[in-house]
């Protein structure tokens, strides 16, 4: 299956003109990174909006203990930016690395404001990708507030089924608020569940379906 892009991304959210969609073609940079790469560091201003071909990233911060708190996993697909950064201009507090070899295409915050400057589309756009963020934002903060630890590790990998193949434990953990120690337990909890159900397959019928 081809891969989407950019402009297909920015299409589906809103339908784009024939002169919108050639000014993004000519303009848009796609790139490549390695892993390990740091794409924003505290202290620079986020002067791009990323949309991820292919790969996979976070962003984090580094706490007054220094300690790493992982706030975002993004991946193929997904639009990634600091969003406090990039849209006031203004130095941010965090870190986006990449955790595996990614292709991105990106504008910059000039580009997309002339976008909404010379095409009335652009400032729907604009409000759209920015109240995605901002419900995002909230999600997660009740998320953590009101899920248990199991569910929140469950939500994620249905989410990113194959984050434990694209980043770390201690990542993991860091992003659902618990630490290590706790994430083990739960992981291992699930892991002898799986083996009950699977020893379980020989005297009675089990149904898998997906939400």
């Amino acid at each position: 299956m081809q891969e989407a892009d950019l402009l297909e991304t920015l299409s589906f959210i809103v339908p784009l003109p024939a002169p919108f969609q050639d000014r993004v073609n000519q303009e848009v940079i796609t790139e490549n990174f390695k892993r390990k790469h740091l794409l924003l560091r505290p202290g620079e201003i986020a002067r791009r909006l990323y949309f991820i071909r292919s790969g996979f990233l976070r962003a984090f911060f580094i706490d007054e203990n220094g300690k790493e708190c992982t706030t975002w996993f993004m991946g193929k697909g997904d639009l990634m930016i600091s969003v406090y950064s990039f849209f006031t201009q203004k130095p941010a507090h965090e870190y986006i690395e990449v955790l595996q070899d990614c292709k991105l295409q990106s504008i910059s915050w000039q580009q997309l404001n002339a976008y909404y400057a010379d095409f009335p589309q652009g400032n729907l756009l604009g409000r759209i990708v920015t109240q995605k963020y901002y419900i995002m934002s909230e999600e997660r903060a009740i998320f953590l507030r009101s899920q248990t630890p199991t569910l929140r590790y469950e939500k994620l990998l249905e989410h990113y089924p194959d984050i434990e193949q694209q980043t770390s434990q201690n990542n993991i953990a860091s992003y659902l608020g618990i630490s290590r120690e706790t994430l083990s337990r739960i992981r291992r909890k699930k892991l002898q569940m799986c083996h009950q159900t699977q020893n379980g397959e020989n005297s009675a019928p089990i149904f898998n379906y997906k939400n």
